[in-house]
């Protein structure tokens, strides 16, 4: 391990408790990751970085805090998921599965031909995932807005389609937060949340996701149909 890269890791020790270090640390040991970059979000439950492999590809450092995250909400989730309903309702395993379960989302999404960062190793509460962009990260759909606004959304439902009927999935957390815009393609992220088709709940998050786009193409101009989008995803 590179002691330069110890230490940037560990300047952030305000940021990451010491399991969370330990936990990084070893994946820099195991030549996973090699340096880090810089944080693109500090958020209450998760922190997001770029950082470099040792063959000086650049990836996404995910890392959900042990303290600050809701793991009531994580396990009033990830319950209804039929993957985890042996799941004990105690912090840390809450949170290990919680990433473990983005990890197998990620992968199945991907295995159906899903636009999503392709997931690469998580140990613990830190995932690494595939970088998206190019010298400038690929922004939010909230910051930039498709130059052709009907095309893009084609596209995003495209992506629905093959994550529902494909990966058997539904996002579940779906907004202009959680797609990326690159180079006019929506790439999909954010897969915590992520439920199987065929768990209790899986109508209702799917309708919600639904709302939530129809919600924001409104808001830049373009008047979509809850039913025809409903339909065009599940049929």
């Amino acid at each position: 391990m590179a002691k330069k890269s110890k230490e940037i890791w560990k300047t952030y020790k305000n940021v990451f408790d010491d399991f969370t270090l330990r936990t990084v640390f070893k994946l820099m040991s195991q030549q996973v990751i090699d340096g880090l970059e810089s944080p693109i979000e500090i958020g209450k439950e998760a922190n997001i970085f770029t950082a470099i492999t040792p063959d000086k590809k650049k990836v996404i450092v995910k890392i959900y805090r042990l303290e600050g995250c809701n793991f009531n909400k994580m396990y009033d989730y990830i319950k209804q998921d039929a993957r985890y309903t042996n799941l004990k309702k105690q912090r840390r395993e809450i949170i290990f599965s919680w990433v473990q379960r983005e990890y197998r989302n990620l992968m199945k999404a991907r295995e159906a031909g899903v636009s999503v960062p392709t997931p690469m190793v998580y140990r613990n509460n830190v995932l690494v995932m595939e970088y998206i962009g190019d010298e400038i990260i690929a922004q939010q759909l909230k910051n930039s807005i498709p130059k052709n606004i009907e095309g893009f959304l084609k596209k995003l439902v495209t992506e629905l389609k093959k994550l529902y009927n494909g990966a058997g999935l539904v996002h579940a957390d779906l907004s202009e937060f959680n797609i990326l815009n690159y180079k006019e393609t929506p790439v999909l992220i954010d897969f915590s949340q992520s439920t199987m088709k065929k768990s209790n709940n899986s109508d209702e998050l799917l309708k919600r996701d639904i709302k939530n786009i129809i919600r924001f193409f409104k808001k830049i101009g373009l008047k979509t149909d809850k039913k025809d989008i409903l339909n065009r995803i599940t049929l």
